[in-house]
């Protein structure tokens, strides 16, 4: 196929009008010269329309009313087709706090989709290890210590699919988990409550990424600098950020990406099963949550319980009602991501030697058309 005269976003990390010419989609994308006697039926003119990777969302529990956490093909089926219509062409959805029980449910089934859905990079398991001080939406019933034993029992049944593992670094046992962990997956901090100097101690011993950054962790403050200063300081960490408008404030986000730099953020969505779906009740992770037009809540009406916005609508918020450069918006919903999940030497760019997951956007940032490698949806 021949894509001509897109707004191509290539490896420099900018835009450039060309010609993109790709040799069986399934596998990796060739950049040619345009052949004026190719068949036009295999060309699609791009003009005036951005031609970027496709996005990768590493952090997110479902959509249309399915759940990763229901632990079921079918709603694995249709996460996927939600995501990849919507540009969101790989996808490493997160647990639950949940029992183990049930997450080692989850990871068998995840195991089984992975292989017919190449689009499936992974999992993020963002429970049970955390703080009950800082839960969020997560249930407070099944939390428990960091335990290195259900992590390698839990990344067996995966099938090694866990990328992310999660931890909040003050409770007992969790450096030391982190210092075990960090063979296994890439070790995140999140739902803590941990002060600056536990933050850098769990550095330090191997974590590496920051869950949400902002949400269900300590503030920032002047004598009590808390983890976000931590992760500031080291330039091994990458840091996820909900980009939706309403969990971050829009004058945060921006400062974030430039204290930090455009590379070591990563927007994500994580949005819920309400996602996409109409205003009303649902569960998750066996609590009662609540979707208004813009957000879900917990049944107190003011906790935040994700969001219901998939990441290519935060990247057009990023850019429209963020006033983040595209080029940066792209950076970090496509680029960054599949470099945190180690990735990138096959996703993540329109060059040769990338598979060929590409997605092509007007210019208000709506989806017209979505190439991709896998098998669903096509």
């Amino acid at each position: 196929m021949i894509i001509k005269n897109g707004i191509i976003f290539r490896p420099d990390k900018k835009f450039h009008r060309g010609t993109l010419a790709i040799k069986n989609v399934n596998l990796v994308p060739e950049i040619q010269v345009y052949n004026e006697n190719e068949n036009e039926d295999e060309i699609f003119d791009a003009e005036n329309f951005y031609v970027i990777p496709g996005l990768t969302d590493i952090h997110f529990h479902g959509c249309m009313g399915y759940d990763f956490c229901d632990g079921k093909i079918e709603s694995l089926r249709g996460i996927f087709d939600y995501e990849s219509r919507n540009g969101v062409t790989k996808i490493c959805p997160a647990t639950m706090t949940l029992p183990v029980s049930e997450l080692s449910r989850i990871m068998r089934a995840a195991n089984s989709f992975s292989k017919e859905c190449p689009g499936f990079l992974g999992i993020n398991l963002e429970g049970p290890f955390i703080s009950h001080t800082k839960k969020g939406a997560q249930n407070p019933d099944y939390i428990i210590p960091p335990d290195i034993e259900i992590l390698r029992e839990l990344q067996k049944e995966s099938g090694g699919l866990i990328r992310i593992a999660t931890v909040a670094p003050e409770v007992d046992g969790a450096i030391s988990f982190i210092q075990e962990a960090k063979r296994l997956a890439r070790v995140s901090i999140a739902h803590t409550a941990c002060d600056y100097d536990t933050a850098v101690r769990a550095f330090d011993s191997g974590a590496s990424h920051v869950t949400h950054l902002f949400n269900a962790m300590s503030p920032i403050n002047h004598r009590q600098p808390g983890p976000v200063i931590a992760a500031l300081e080291n330039d091994s960490v990458m840091i996820e950020i909900i980009c939706d408008g309403i969990h971050v404030h829009p004058a945060v986000v921006r400062n974030t990406i430039r204290t930090f730099g455009a590379d070591r953020v990563i927007f994500i969505s994580d949005s819920l099963p309400p996602t996409g779906m109409p205003e009303g009740e649902y569960t998750l992770g066996g609590l009662k949550i609540f979707k208004n037009e813009k957000a879900a809540t917990l049944e107190d009406k003011i906790t935040l319980a994700g969001s219901v916005t998939n990441l290519m609508e935060c990247v057009r918020r990023a850019v429209f009602d963020m006033n983040i450069p595209l080029e940066t918006a792209v950076r970090c919903s496509a680029v960054n991501p599949v470099k945190a999940l180690g990735l990138d030497d096959s996703y993540g760019s329109i060059q040769e030697g990338r598979t060929a997951d590409i997605v092509i956007l007007s210019k208000e940032l709506e989806v017209v058309k979505v190439l991709k490698l896998d098998k669903l949806g096509n």
